[in-house]
């Protein structure tokens, strides 16, 4: 019998996931190249959501960026603005009201839990659990109410100016701050027997996605996810800014406790565990709260002294950097942002070769990104 020495040829099969897909968290494209259920390479084509924020800046007065800047990350659109507010202020000299710097933390936190709040549901969504989506989204829900009560918006604030914020707490507004952070402290003890012990839970993300410390140095990433490969650094603690130096709280890092250090399980558990010092923050800053105003003395019409300052805070998904120019006029020449979300989709291609499809979508979503931040 004659053998048939015709071999079998084959080839890599290209699936777009999004830019319309559940699992990209927003606009993301990622052209994914995959060996049946193995995936062999990862693209990911952004600018979905580019709209010209930076050239917008340099036509706006100082002041006028402020509602620019919140629409980056519109998960956290506090820490958007106070970064900015911090770059202009460096550069014009202003002195903070320490009450306003007190409202500015508390603000800073509530909307870090916010955000992993946000993260915490829809990363289980990812893997296939509903129920601690709503969980989440009620205790969100109180954090968004309060904000609305003292900016008059749910999610892009233009509450913290430059000089300080634009409208003080009241009292009663400081005790619900007080009751939503014990509620949430009570919640995560629950959030934490619902998912983080979760055996499935825990199958799903433990040894997927790993991230070796040497290659979140390599690729610059930051936050939780570089936190997440064991590295204890954070700006808060490291180079503080505001009043951060005067808390005292802990940076939770990584430890391949249900895996693999750097792995998906420990990119979750350092934002769950982010959550209590965030807690634990808040509840030093209502200790600790002055009297007083909250705007310090700033010109009606801003013209900022010629220079440039590069600036940098620890927000939600890592460090977002600020590069300010000014001409000494009343309008930004320049205004570059340097985005911790840009830089961690540029990881999908180092962390997807070699995954299941389904494990990639473990792995975007671990990274936690907000594409309006990417694209600007």
């Amino acid at each position: 019998m004659e053998q048939n020495e015709e071999t079998l040829k084959s080839d890599l099969l290209t699936v777009n996931m999004g830019p319309q897909h559940p699992a990209t968290h927003g606009v993301l494209r990622v052209e994914i190249k995959t060996d049946s259920e193995i995936v062999a390479d990862a693209i990911p084509h952004i600018g979905y959501l580019h709209r010209c924020m930076e050239k917008h800046c340099e036509n706006l007065d100082y002041r006028g960026v402020i509602p620019f800047v919140d629409r980056m990350d519109y998960l956290a659109a506090m820490s958007m603005e106070w970064g900015y507010c911090l770059a202009v202020e460096k550069m014009l000299g202003t002195e903070i009201p320490r009450r306003a710097e007190y409202i500015r933390v508390i603000n800073a936190e509530l909307q870090r839990i916010a955000s992993h709040l946000m993260f915490f549901g829809t990363y289980a969504i990812d893997l296939g659990a509903f129920s601690p989506f709503l969980y989440a989204f009620q205790e969100r829900e109180a954090i968004l109410r309060l904000f609305e009560e003292l900016s008059g918006a749910r999610l892009l604030y233009n509450y913290i100016w430059i000089g300080g914020v634009w409208n003080d707490y009241s009292d009663s507004q400081l005790k619900e701050v007080e009751r939503i952070i014990n509620s949430i402290e009570s919640e995560l003890e629950k959030y934490n027997t619902l998912v983080s012990q979760n055996e499935i839970f825990i199958g799903r993300t433990a040894n997927v996605g790993v991230l070796k410390k040497e290659d979140a140095f390599q690729y610059g990433a930051t936050g939780p996810v570089l936190r997440g490969s064991g590295v204890k650094w954070d700006l808060r603690k490291d180079r503080p800014y505001g009043i951060y130096g005067e808390f005292d709280f802990d940076i939770p890092v990584g430890s391949g406790e249900k895996g693999t250090l750097g792995d998906c399980y420990d990119r979750y558990i350092v934002r769950m565990r982010e959550m209590n010092e965030s807690i634990k923050i808040i509840r030093q800053c209502l200790d600790g709260i002055e009297e007083g105003p909250v705007q310090g003395k700033v010109p009606k019409v801003l013209k900022v002294p010629k220079g440039e300052v590069f600036l940098r805070t620890e927000c939600p998904r890592g460090e977002l950097g600020y590069h300010l120019v000014s001409d000494g006029g009343k309008i930004p020449y320049r205004l570059k942002v340097k985005s911790s979300c840009f830089t961690h989709v540029g990881l999908l291609p180092h962390l997807a070769p070699g995954q299941m499809v389904a494990d990639f979508v473990a792995t975007i979503g671990s990274i936690d990104i907000v594409l309006g931040e990417v694209d600007r």
